[in-house]
């Protein structure tokens, strides 16, 4: 692509334009924003800059756009809104005359490391402008970081110092490979940033391996002791005088080749930008379009399912029989949003409370035309507490009788939840350009957006087939749940890994062996940082006709992020709960192999999760009395009668689960039921049937309430188990309960 690079004058801005030219891409502009003052020497601001960088365009031969920042200075708020008057915006002017006089322009490099108030910002600039931002220092050791740019030639000295262990008269005008040793033992003694994130010293560029054409050299200068502070004295070096240099058997500009549309003899040079009033740049988010008047939505038949907590529940919806009504999946899509949208409001929530978002369709070649329909709905705009996280799956929805697309939304009442929204292509984790985050927290579970085997670079699935796939899709998650605290080898209360028609089984088979590889050496690594807690995670495998960019693989994991609560030993919990006797019971009677089917993650009192495997054996045994020892015909499993039984079976096992662990139904966020074409029952058939199953339940035990919609959610796969070499579950149950 061709990049513009915001400079500040420091190695992070020119290392990060580096990084992108390593990846491919060229950078053929720079753009700065100047203090409003020139004689301002204080380097505080991320976006002020010193007169050095006016020479960057000579020592780059590219051209350089300033402007005076005339906007109000930093807010510390990590979130931004268009507001006129602010910084922020001025960046925004600079970057739309750039992408004016050099319409190639497609993306912005910028050199965030740790500071998300300088990434939001950046990213709230290239969305409105339609760019790609580049982050690709963000998030990376600062240590081995620091390292890199030693060694790969940038020549950087530092001119301000406000650190404990960082003396101006020793250590002002230093270079960096000579400052490496001490940095390294101030971050030992006293955790501070190498790079300087913390403030603790800034820095200025005088060459790199982007000067192709000069570099910089400072004549005079004069160090200023600003705070004589006996912990952490302030100063930083005031520069007199300086030059450029040129670089021998430099190419010259004119047979460089390379003016991308701008005038070669304004190749070095600087444009002022100027234009625009900062009044005139808010720019109002026009309201939905979405064609559809509520009244439409009756001659539909619009299904919903909805679990019975109050504060936080889960929420379906989809068109059933859909020959007659369907048009296509954006207007399948479009209506079943709004469904959604209105039941949201019925009970006063709206997109802003929305967790997580499942989006089912049934056609991935369409999946840029449903995302355009779902951005019409889910905007940043909409959602104040930050955009929710997003799997987005094809499914086989027409063999079971729904339309062409199927939505589930996971909803909370509170304003808790919290938002990780890397927009910034970065080496850190695959970007979510758009409005849905990479994980959503909310009070102690971090949903995770559904991850795939992208290299984050580069944004393209890695090359070695589905077990790289696979592993990528691990480390990209690992990267998201470090950004809190926790990891996926040792946190994680539920793995769903859904796998791609299109992967043979033997490819299957050594996912799943990756899987355990990867997360055995990831756990032992966080057992000696001593995390207090590991749980043991649930496995479901679903087999999916296709996943996002063709993908073989698509991860999503759901974890637990520990907050200051006594652990309870759930071994314990078990054993002290007696579980009252009812006239299901008497048709269950305990069997070892009640359990075999069972898996189970618990968290003290807090979180009960279960997934119930019934596959052709296990069925046949809830059966027994029905069909013969010997039958091993499916239809004869699979027929409606006996999946009653087996609904029933669940209904009861999952409820044993939730009692004897102190939970109830009322306790349940979530409950999926994956139902294999295979079995040759319709969505609607085994709906009724699971509905029958919790009402006969409920009149039994007065247990689980009667709802007007269900609680429970089915989900068309083509296969599904609780191990890669088995995807041939009859049914599986998925369960989510949290104590309110």
């Amino acid at each position: 692509m061709k990049v513009v690079g915001l400079v500040s004058g420091g190695k992070d801005s020119c290392f990060a334009m580096m990084k992108c030219v390593q990846y491919g891409h060229e950078i053929v502009a720079l753009a700065n924003l100047l203090p409003a003052d020139d004689s301002v020497d204080e380097l505080d601001s991320y976006m002020l800059v010193t007169r050095f960088v006016v020479s960057y365009a000579k020592c780059m031969g590219v051209p350089l756009f300033r402007r005076r920042i005339q906007g109000s200075t930093r807010r510390y708020d990590l979130s931004y809104k268009t507001t006129p008057g602010d910084e922020v915006e001025d960046m925004f002017i600079l970057l739309k005359e750039v992408k004016k006089q050099i319409p190639s322009v497609t993306a912005v490099s910028s050199g965030a490391i740790a500071s998300d108030y300088q990434r939001l910002r950046v990213e709230n600039v290239c969305s409105r402008l339609g760019l790609i931002s580049f982050a690709y220092l963000w998030r990376l050791d600062q240590s081995l970081l620091l390292q890199e740019m030693i060694e790969t030639g940038i020549v950087a000295i530092t001119v301000k110092v406000a650190a404990i262990g960082l003396d101006p008269s020793k250590h002002l005008g230093k270079e960096m490979s000579y400052l490496w040793p001490h940095l390294l033992k101030l971050k030992e003694l006293y955790g501070s940033n190498v790079c300087g994130e913390g403030g603790e010293y800034e820095t200025l560029t005088f060459d790199c391996p982007l000067f192709k054409y000069a570099r910089i050299v400072l004549d005079e200068f004069q160090l200023v002791l600003q705070s004589p502070n006996s912990i952490a004295p302030v100063g930083f070096l005031h520069p007199l005088a300086f030059h450029c240099e040129d670089k021998p058997n430099s190419v010259s500009l004119s047979d460089s080749n390379r003016s991308n549309g701008f005038s070669l003899e304004n190749m070095e040079s600087v444009i002022e930008v100027q234009s625009e009033c900062l009044e005139t740049v808010e720019e109002k988010c026009p309201p939905s379009d979405t064609g559809f008047d509520l009244a439409e939505l009756e001659k539909h038949r619009l299904h919903i399912s909805k679990t019975g907590k109050e504060n936080m529940f889960s929420m379906s919806c989809w068109l059933q029989d859909s020959s007659e009504t369907s048009v296509d999946l954006q207007e399948d899509l479009k209506i079943i949003l709004l469904k959604l949208e209105s039941q949201l409001t019925e009970v006063g929530f709206s997109w802003e409370n929305v967790l997580y978002i499942h989006l089912y369709i049934s056609d991935m070649n369409m999946f840029a035309i449903a995302n355009e329909t779902y951005v019409k709905f889910i905007t940043q705009e909409k959602c104040r507490f930050g955009v929710p996280s997003r799997s987005t799956i094809e499914l086989p929805l027409s063999q079971v009788g729904l339309g062409k697309a199927y939505v589930e939304v996971l909803v909370a009442d509170d304003q808790s939840k919290k938002v990780l929204h890397v927009q910034s292509i970065s080496s850190w984790a695959p970007s979510c350009i758009g409005p849905y985050s990479q994980a959503t927290l909310h009070k102690e579970v971090l949903y995770m957006a559904g991850q795939l085997g992208l290299d984050p670079s580069t944004m393209s699935l890695c090359s070695g087939g589905p077990a790289a796939e696979l592993e990528q899709a691990l480390v990209n998650s690992e990267a998201v749940a470090k950004s809190f605290s926790c990891s996926i080898s040792t946190s994680a209360i539920l793995f769903v890994v859904y796998c791609s028609q299109s992967t043979s089984k033997l490819d299957i088979i050594g996912m799943q062996e990756k899987h355990n590889a990867f997360l055995g050496k990831t756990k032992l690594l966080n057992l000696n940082q001593s995390l207090s807690q590991v749980l043991d995670p649930i496995f479901l495998y679903v087999l999916v006709p296709d996943l996002p960019k063709r993908a073989f693989v698509e991860v999503k994991p759901i974890l637990f992020v520990e907050h200051d609560i006594e652990t309870v030993d759930n071994d314990q919990v078990m054993s002290d709960v007696k579980h009252n006797v009812n006239q299901f019971d008497s048709c269950f009677q305990p069997e070892t192999w009640h359990d075999e089917c069972l898996q189970k993650c618990l968290v003290h009192g807090r979180i009960c999760a279960a997934s119930l495997s019934i596959t052709t054996e296990i069925a046949k045994k809830i059966c027994s009395d029905a069909i013969s020892a010997n039958a091993d015909d499916l239809l004869t499993i699979t027929a409606e009668e006996n999946m009653g039984r087996v609904a029933k079976f669940c209904v009861y096992r999952l409820d044993k689960v939730l009692l004897q662990n102190f939970f109830s139904w009322d306790d349940v966020m979530n409950m999926r039921i994956y139902l294999p074409t295979s079995s040759g029952i319709s969505h609607e058939t085994l709906s009724g049937i699971f509905k029958t199953a919790f009402d006969e339940f409920d009149e039994t035990t007065k247990r689980a309430k009667i709802h007007k919609e269900p609680i429970f959610n089915i989900v068309p796969v083509i296969g599904v188990g609780s191990s890669a070499a088995s995807m041939d579950d009859i049914i599986t149950c998925e369960l989510f309960a949290i104590k309110s």
